[in-house]
């Protein structure tokens, strides 16, 4: 490696310090003189995606120091949605994303690193990483932390919305029941083993050509993923000598890739924040209706709890991300470069000389599987995309539903609405049998200048948990789901109440009625009486003129400068 030239060489002339605080950290004198690569991972006791990072970028370094280069390892950790669920520490986890990002950005931007590796698992971190990576656009290559194994009877530790709804209704669960699940819910390091937001966007840092070929969603566990790290490690030298920046494999095209690979495997609705607001640090523009195009074209092939039935292993046993694309080559941009150095179009012919394609098959026997069960054939797909744009007199700028978690009878629906102003007094209403079946939920305030734009997840899973509800009741909101939310859930209503949004025009007893095939969500009826969509603008313009404010809470810090600032959900909600 010595015909690369250190970008931090003629810094270390300014200061002979610079020398001296690195060789005090434990670097020797040949190692100050190598390119030098930034390790950022998320490592901390934050949660099992976060707890094992540490040896994945551990062998990063070893594969670093193999290629002739000097790792600094660095972290900066991030919090898990689970922990904080149905309290005010949810409003702090999107804030979060742009905290890590800008971190990642403060220590990158400290000296003129040769290069940069990434490691993370889950929601917010694996966006702030690919967010950093196009903000800094030097050589980079992100490492997934993996997937979580199943628990008792293929369950996942979404069990919660259930064992937390009983948990609040006297009689219905025993301490024994609460106990064993949480002994069972999360039976390793991993992101958790649905296709929620983490597992989704550890599949998009793949599908965008971010992390290697096949590295997003190994079982956590396996030894597949400290060889994908140490591969990682090796292979960031070769992207610095080549001057591989993310800029050049983060292209339009390659987002364009990832939407597809989103909608055929069933993604998470938060993507469509995502790769927005990763795509806008590289001066790319994604629009909502680039999501809703390219939902209505590409076959639907993830079999994957939520929107199916198998989980993540299953999935990477079956081929994963590369499966997908090997299957849809004819929609995809296979010229698109990636950090192996080469384009999509060549990882793949790689992947099946290396018999990648079949060599984890036999793991899905052990469950008694098949490919097929998990990745559905093209020529027996019955749906196209996962997720739709509704827009309409409560969603203008528009609104995402993942339809392929929703069952086919609610996809097009129409209800009175009940009309909360936080998700605690609608999450209380559903516990307390206050919801009718039928009814539509609206919870507002809670887009990202209302709260910070909390999930939703606790509401939907009681729900969806409730026989007496489920398949019945649809909840429609200026904030955003989990990637585990089933059912009828409707979000990033925009522009937000918050913002001024005429869902803050809703009345408790308006009729809503929305229509996933159509893209459409409207209020439909005033006080219980449908009327024309001409005489529901007149009453919203008067109810607009005796609308009480909404004052927030008082905020400070991050927070406060998030909900200040933030961009709509449909620009990716960012600052």
């Amino acid at each position: 490696m010595d015909k690369i030239k250190q970008k931090s060489s003629s810094e270390r002339l300014l200061w002979a310090q610079f020398d001296a605080l690195q060789l005090g950290s434990g670097w020797d004198e040949e190692d100050i003189n190598k390119p030098q690569i930034l390790i950022e991972d998320a490592f901390g006791d934050s949660h099992p995606g976060s707890t094992h990072l540490n040896q994945l970028t551990e062998q990063a370094r070893i594969g670093v120091y193999e290629a002739g280069g000097c790792p600094a390892r660095f972290h900066t950790t991030d919090i898990c949605d689970g922990c904080a669920q149905g309290h005010k520490g949810m409003n702090y986890v999107l804030a979060s994303r742009e905290a890590i990002c800008d971190m990642v950005e403060v220590q990158g931007s400290m000296v003129s690193w040769d290069g940069l590796i990434l490691s993370s698992s889950c929601d917010k971190s694996i966006p702030a990483h690919l967010k950093a990576a196009a903000r800094l656009d030097i050589p980079a290559i992100f490492i997934p932390g993996g997937s979580m194994r199943p628990g008792p009877n293929m369950t996942t530790s979404l069990a919660a919305g259930d064992i937390s709804l009983r948990q609040k209704r006297k009689g219905e669960i025993s301490s024994q029941e609460i106990r064993d699940y949480k002994l069972t819910g999360c039976p390793s390091v991993g992101a958790c083993t649905f296709l929620g937001t983490a597992s989704t966007m550890q599949c998009m840092a793949e599908a965008l050509g971010m992390a290697l070929p096949g590295s997003a969603l190994v079982p956590a566990t396996m030894r597949d993923i400290l060889s994908y790290s140490r591969k990682a490690g090796r292979k960031i030298l070769e992207l610095v000598e080549k001057g591989i920046t993310p800029d050049r494999i983060m292209t339009n095209k390659a987002f364009v890739n990832a939407i597809i690979v989103h909608s055929a495997i069933g993604g998470s609705t938060n993507a469509t924040l995502h790769l927005p607001a990763i795509a806008r640090e590289l001066g790319i523009i994604l629009t909502p209706d680039m999501f809703d195009e390219i939902n209505h074209m590409i076959p639907h092939l993830g079999n994957i709890f939520p929107s199916g039935e198998h989980l993540t292993e299953a999935f990477w046993f079956a081929g994963g991300i590369p499966m997908v694309q090997l299957m849809l080559k004819e929609y995809l941009h296979l010229d698109v470069m990636t950090v192996t150095g080469k384009t999509l179009g060549e990882n793949l012919e790689d992947l099946e000389r290396d018999n990648f394609f079949d060599r984890n098959i036999g793991y899905l026997s052990n469950y008694g599987l098949k490919r097929d069960d998990v990745i559905t054939p093209l020529n027996e797909v019955k749906e196209k995309g996962s997720i739709a744009v509704l827009k309409g007199n409560i969603a203008p700028d528009g609104s995402i539903v993942k339809y392929s978690a929703c069952t086919e009878s609610m996809r097009k629906h129409k209800g009175i609405a009940r009309v909360y102003n936080s998700e605690e007094d609608a999450y209380s209403a559903v516990v307390n049998n206050e919801i009718n079946p039928g009814e539509i939920i609206v919870i507002r305030y809670e887009g990202p200048r209302g709260s910070g734009m909390p999930e939703m997840l606790m509401t939907t899973e009681a729900i969806v948990c409730d026989k007496r509800l489920n398949g019945t009741v649809s909840l429609v909101t200026d904030g955003r789901f989990s990637g585990a939310t089933r059912g009828a859930a409707i979000g990033h209503v925009s522009p937000e109440a918050a913002a001024g949004g005429p869902l803050g025009l809703v009345e408790t007893g308006d009729i809503i009625e929305y229509d996933i095939e159509n893209r459409s969500l409207n209020v439909v009826g005033i006080q219980q009486k449908e009327m024309p969509l001409e005489e529901i603008q007149r009453i919203f313009d008067q109810r607009e003129k005796n609308k009480e404010e909404v004052l927030p809470p008082v905020r400070k810090g991050l927070l406060k400068r998030y909900t200040e600032s933030a961009l709509s959900a449909m620009e990716g909600a960012g600052y």
